[in-house]
């Protein structure tokens, strides 16, 4: 199969006063591509560290990153940015909505960013799937939290993303809305035969994916099938 990610080594510092301070330590592991992928720990324990390297958001301070066959390492800025664009899709705990465009103008930005032609009419069937096309034109402060993770699992998957990585994705969420917004997030993901890489700290949720690997002290404890795999 398709490697889609592949950390090799990987190891992040940072200086702390007079202190180096290390928040990853050797860490290599391989994600295929459509495969569900959890990445679990308590907190602290370097999970969105790992993320945003994962997603060239940050530099190792050694080690490599390799993303949907391309080393993270010889691109540029504009490259990363490009590549995230065209290839990646997020979904973070606090929504990460602009709160001054409306929830189909949100949809649309990664569109827009692509220039798609359709921005909008894909962006109205994105909120139909999410259940939300009669709130298009609220604005994020006008949703609840759970309409607004839903607009941002809408706007995740607009640009039809190879890797969707999932951070905290039910965190501000209540049990009840979580659950549906999950049960959504897999759903989408199945349709679009999207990989989907979580961050979290719920067993629970990770125990829904093929793989988990498993964070503590910025190493990693173990990297095992589920039993679903």
């Amino acid at each position: 199969m398709t490697k889609i990610l592949k950390i090799s080594g990987l190891e992040k510092s940072y200086t702390s006063g007079q202190k180096q301070l290390t928040v990853l330590k050797d860490i290599s592991f391989e994600v295929e591509k459509g495969q569900t992928f959890s990445i679990v720990g308590p907190s602290g324990s370097g999970k969105t560290t790992l993320l945003g390297l994962c997603a060239g958001l940050d530099d190792p301070n050694s080690g490599s990153v390799e993303l949907c066959g391309y080393n993270l390492k010889g691109l540029n800025e504009d490259e990363r940015a490009q590549l995230r664009n065209k290839e990646v899709g997020f979904i973070f705990q606090n929504f990460q909505l602009l709160p001054t465009l409306t929830a189909l103008e949100n949809v649309s930005v990664p569109l827009e960013l692509q220039g798609a032609p359709d921005a909008i009419s894909k962006s109205k069937q994105l909120l139909e799937k999410v259940g939300l096309v009669d709130r298009m034109h609220h604005y994020p402060s006008q949703l609840s939290g759970g309409e607004q993770q839903r607009v941002a699992l809408a706007r995740a998957f607009a640009n039809t993303p190879s890797i969707l990585f999932a951070d905290e994705p039910t965190g501000n969420l209540d049990e009840e809305t979580g659950e549906k917004v999950i049960k959504l997030l897999f759903d989408l993901n199945k349709e679009a035969g999207t990989t989907l890489v979580i961050i979290s700290h719920d067993l629970d949720l990770a125990n829904r994916t093929q793989q988990i690997l498993r964070l503590k002290g910025g190493q990693i404890m173990t990297n095992e099938p589920t039993a679903i795999n």
